[in-house]
C-alpha cells in the first residue's frame, strides 16, 4: 500500500470507506480509470476532515454513478448533463460528485463551455486552483499514484491560493465566489498573480456575467461551510454578496443570526451526526431580515427551483411543530425526549437551538445532542442481536434496540456507598530506631 493509500484509509469514516470501495468496484468492473480529484485530495493533503468525496473518470460518469448508487443505496441528487457530472448521497450522509475527465472551452466570461472528454492530466490543468487540481490513482496498475500536474501539493504546503491558468477567474466568474470562500475557510494567502488576476477581473465587472445557477451552486458550497458566517462577511467585504440580492447589506445583513447557527453545530459532539440538511437552515438565517421583495429577488438571481424555495420557506413551521411536541409536560423521561428528538430531522433540532427562546426546549435538545444520543449509540446492532438472538434489519429486531436504549437512559445512575469512617486510635508505639 502507498502511503497516500495509507492516509486516505486513515482519514476516511467508515461509511465513506464503504462509498469508496463500491466506487473503485463499479468502475474495475467497467473497466474504466478512476481518481480521487477535487476537495477530498486538497482537503486530505492539508490535513483537514474529508468533507465530501470527488471522483473522476475518463469515460461515462453518469453510467458508473447510477450503478454506485443502485449498489450501495445511494441518491441521486443531480446530474450536469453537459458535465457528464452527478452528485449522490449515501447512507450516513456522505455525499460524493462522479464527473467525467473533461476540458472545457469558453467564448467568454460566464458563457456556457464546449465540453470534450479528456485524460486525467487535461482535466487537471483545466481546473480552478491548483490546490484543487491534484488526483490519486484508484486503478489496479497505479493504485496509489499522486498525480499533481500543476504543483499544487508544494502550494498546499505553503499555505497558498494559485489560480491554474491565466484567465482561469475569466472563464468562469464563479471562480471569484470560490476564491474568496476557499481563502475564508483554509486561513491562505493568495499568491500575488492570482491576486492581480481578481483585481483585473473585478475591473472589467466580469462577476455580472455568473450564471444564475452558478450562484445557486456557490450558495449551496457556502451552506455548507463549517463558519458560513464568516464567508458571508468576507463576501459582503468584496461587495459580492449584491450579486444575490441588494437588500444584503448593512443592518439586514443578519450576521449575527448565522453566527448562532454556527453556535448550535458546535454543540454536536465531535462523532455525532445528526444528518442535519444546512440549505433550508443557512437561508433562512441568512434572509431572516429581508423583505418578500429582497427575498424574491434573491430567488430569481439563483434561478431557484420551488423544491429549493419551500426546503427554506417551510423550516420555521415545521421547527415550531417540533417545539411544541419538544416542550410538552409529558416528557417526563430520557428516553421520551429521546423518542421525539431521534425522529426530527437535525436541521429542525439546530434551527430551535439557534432560535427557540424556550428554555426547556434549549435544555431537551442540548442533553438530547450531548448526552441520549452519544449513549444511545453505545448500544451496537451486535450488542442488540447477542443480548435477543434476532437479526438485524427486522422490526422485532427495530423494537428491541429501541428498548435496550430506553432501559439505559433511564437507568438511575448508581449510588456510589461510602464505608464507614474508622475511629482512629491511638498512635501505635514506636519501636527504637535502627
Amino acid at each position: 500500500m502507498s502511503d497516500y493509500m495509507f492516509m486516505l484509509e486513515s482519514h476516511l469514516t467508515a461509511d465513506e470507506a464503504r462509498v469508496l470501495s463500491t466506487v473503485q468496484a463499479v468502475a474495475s468492473e467497467a473497466n474504466t480509470p478512476l481518481f480521487l480529484t477535487g476537495g477530498a485530495m486538497r482537503d486530505m493533503l492539508g490535513g483537514f476532515a474529508i468533507r465530501d468525496l470527488d471522483f473522476t473518470v475518463e469515460g461515462n460518469a453518469a453510467k458508473l454513478a447510477k450503478e454506485v448508487a443502485r449498489r450501495a443505496g445511494g441518491e441521486i441528487l443531480s446530474v450536469d448533463e453537459l458535465r457528464n457530472s452527478v452528485e449522490l448521497l449515501f447512507p450516513g450522509g456522505v455525499t460524493c460528485e462522479i464527473a467525467m475527465a473533461r476540458k472545457e472551452k469558453y467564448s467568454a466570461p460566464g458563457a456556457k463551455p464546449q465540453i470534450a472528454p479528456a485524460t486525467i492530466h487535461e482535466d487537471l490543468q483545466g481546473r480552478d486552483f491548483t490546490i484543487n487540481a491534484i488526483a490519486l490513482s484508484l486503478n489496479r496498475g497505479s493504485r496509489g499514484l499522486l498525480i499533481d500536474p500543476t504543483n499544487g501539493l508544494a502550494d498546499l504546503g505553503r499555505r497558498e491560493m494559485r489560480a491554474v491558468g491565466n484567465y482561469t477567474l475569466y472563464d468562469d466568474p464563479s471562480r471569484l465566489l470560490r476564491l474568496i470562500r476557499f481563502k475564508t475557510r483554509l486561513g491562505f494567502t493568495v499568491e500575488e498573480r492570482t491576486q492581480s488576476q481578481y483585481r483585473n477581473a473585478r475591473e472589467a465587472g466580469v462577476e455580472s456575467r455568473i450564471p444564475a445557477r452558478a450562484l445557486w451552486r456557490e450558495l449551496r458550497q457556502i451552506a455548507d461551510e463549517p463558519n458560513p458566517a464568516e464567508v458571508v462577511r468576507a463576501l459582503a467585504d468584496e461587495g459580492l454578496l449584491a450579486l444575490y440580492s441588494p437588500g444584503l447589506t448593512g443592518p439586514k445583513l443578519n450576521i449575527a443570526g448565522l453566527t448562532r447557527l454556527v453556535k448550535a453545530k458546535q454543540a454536536i459532539p465531535f462523532g455525532v451526526n445528526i444528518h442535519a440538511k444546512n440549505l433550508g437552515l443557512f437561508l433562512y438565517f441568512l434572509t431572516e431580515k429581508l423583505s418578500p421583495k429582497e427575498k424574491a429577488a434573491l430567488i430569481k438571481s439563483t434561478g431557484m427551483k420551488r423544491a429549493e424555495v419551500e426546503e427554506w420557506q417551510k423550516i420555521e413551521a415545521q421547527a415550531k411543530k417540533l417545539e411544541t411536541a419538544l416542550k410538552s409536560a409529558k416528557l417526563h423521561k430520557p428516553s421520551q425526549v429521546y423518542a421525539v428528538a431521534s425522529r426530527a430531522p437535525g436541521e429542525l433540532l439546530l434551527f430551535l437551538l439557534a432560535r427557540s427562546d424556550q428554555r426547556v426546549v434549549q435544555d431537551r435538545i442540548k442533553n438530547y445532542l450531548q448526552k441520549y444520543l452519544p449513549a444511545a449509540l453505545e448500544i451496537t446492532d451486535q450488542a442488540v442481536a447477542d443480548a435477543t438472538g434476532l437479526r438485524p434489519g427486522t422490526p422485532k429486531f427495530a423494537k428491541a434496540r429501541e428498548e435496550m436504549i430506553a432501559t439505559r437512559l433511564d437507568a438511575r445512575p448508581k449510588k456510589v456507598v461510602e464505608s464507614p469512617a474508622v475511629e482512629a486510635g491511638p498512635p501505635a508505639a514506636q519501636g527504637p530506631r535502627r
